[in-house]
Formats: structure tokens, sequence, C-alpha cells
């Protein structure tokens, strides 16, 4: 399972980019895709095109949610990494992709690379 963050989810959906040819990778090796509600709700604030509205929809027909539990883990994520300012998103994401045993696809390998310590793993 690979979730994707949103912006590598809008490089894949420029045609040509490397981030389209990942995806088009993982599709076909039959890795399953996800993505966090925290992550849609970043994407989804757009601006979008219809066909990249129409294409995320299929891709993701559902979104994983933050648990009450995934709250939990982004505040130990969050203090454990210094308290870091604006990064409480970040770590709800990171949250979400630990507890579906998921490896997270993002262009912002910085912002997440603290967490790694804590179980989170990128692609």
């Amino acid at each position: 399972m690979i979730h994707l963050d949103a912006n590598f989810l809008i490089a894949a959906l420029q045609t040509g980019s490397v981030q389209e040819a990942q995806v088009n990778q993982w599709l076909g090796a039959k890795e399953a895709l996800g993505m966090s509600a925290i992550a849609w709700g970043e994407f989804r604030c757009g601006p979008l095109s219809k066909l990249d509205d129409d294409i995320s929809k299929q891709m993701f027909p559902t979104i994983e949610g933050l648990s009450g539990q995934d709250a939990e883990t982004a505040a130990g994520l969050f203090n454990q990494t210094g308290r870091r300012s604006r990064s409480l998103p970040d770590c709800m994401i990171a949250a979400i992709a630990i507890r579906c045993g998921a490896r997270l696809a993002t262009l912002n390998r910085g912002d997440f690379q603290p967490l790694t310590n804590h179980g989170l793993t990128l692609v």
C-alpha cells in the first residue's frame, strides 16, 4: 500500500511527469494506492481541472479518514519531532499511513523525514 501526499498526486496528474510514470508503474505492479483525508483535503483545495477532478475521484473512491487513535498518534509525532511549526497536518498524514501500513509518496521528503524515526516509511 502506498499513500499519496497531495503534492505527489498533483504532480502525477501532469502528463509526462516522473510522478505520473511512478504511479503507472505502481498500478501496473498491482500496488494498492490510498490517500488520507488530510492530503485529500489539501489536494481538493485546487485549482482542479474537470479532468483532474474526474481522474482523482476514480483513483481514490475511498479516502482514509482520521480516527481518534490517529489524532493521538499525530499529537505524539508532533511532540516527538520538536513541535515544528505547521507540521501537525503532516503528522496527521503520517499517522494515517502508519496505521494503514502504507508507505508515503511525497515531494516534501524533508518535511516528513523526521517522522521516519517514528514508524513512517517514505517511498
